[in-house]
């Protein structure tokens, strides 16, 4: 088997395997509630946070 055709092998299996999550997590719905509190603490947290320190980063790079 050849790198190119083990990557797509790869590429289908882990596909498949997150589809599979997707449904377990949104056919439960304790399931789907902390996927959204996760969702929402991403956007409203670790995004804000990040992005913060990417601006702030290239205002120091920039007086260089």
């Amino acid at each position: 088997m050849t790198e190119d055709r083990a990557r797509t092998v790869a590429n289908v299996i882990l596909g498949a395997a997150a589809l599979g999550a997707a449904f377990v997590v949104l056919s439960r719905p304790p399931l789907r509630r902390a996927a959204w509190r996760l969702a929402v603490g991403a956007l409203t947290g670790t995004i804000p946070v990040w992005l913060r320190q990417e601006v702030r980063q290239a205002w120091i790079e920039s007086g260089r």
